[in-house]
């Protein structure tokens, strides 16, 4: 797990814009780790967390003239497995920390995959997930209807 920034782009909604900004990224050598696009009627805002550093990102997005924020989000290492997503969001709920906001990588089948998570309490958050998995009965145990009259 790692304490990242996240570079939030906004962009017109217009053709060819996310292949400039794609295209400028590559000509800066700048590596994306994990991307998620998302649009409203007026813009789009595309988030990403990339291997490169800040100056990098922002010397290579000044050039296209486009609003960026940055953000500080947990970037979590996850099995690429049934339920490694529902484990690290329990762990986060069952302490209370609230996520704004996650995406996730794929990965190879069997490999590994990267989680993207905002969270409220981004502290509160890195000690819980430092701690490792709580030992709970099986996920098929909490998933389970409880038995009685049908």
């Amino acid at each position: 797990m790692q304490l990242v920034t996240q570079y939030s782009l906004f962009l017109e909604n217009k053709p060819g814009l996310l292949a400039q900004v794609a295209r400028q990224l590559a000509r800066a050598k700048i590596n994306v780790l994990a991307m998620t696009m998302m649009d409203s009627s007026e813009h789009g805002v595309l988030r990403m967390v990339v291997s490169n550093g800040a100056e990098r990102v922002k010397a290579a997005v000044a050039e296209l003239n486009l609003p960026m924020t940055e953000t500080e989000v947990l970037l979590v290492d996850m099995p690429n497995r049934p339920g490694a997503l529902a484990e690290v969001c329990g762990r986060l709920a069952e302490s209370h920390i609230n996520i704004s906001y996650a995406y996730c990588t794929t990965g190879a089948p069997g490999g590994r995959t990267n989680g993207v998570f905002k969270v409220a309490d981004i502290k509160k958050a890195i000690k819980v997930l430092a701690k490792g998995p709580a030992k709970h009965r099986d996920m098929k145990n909490k998933l389970r209807r409880p038995m009685g009259r049908r």
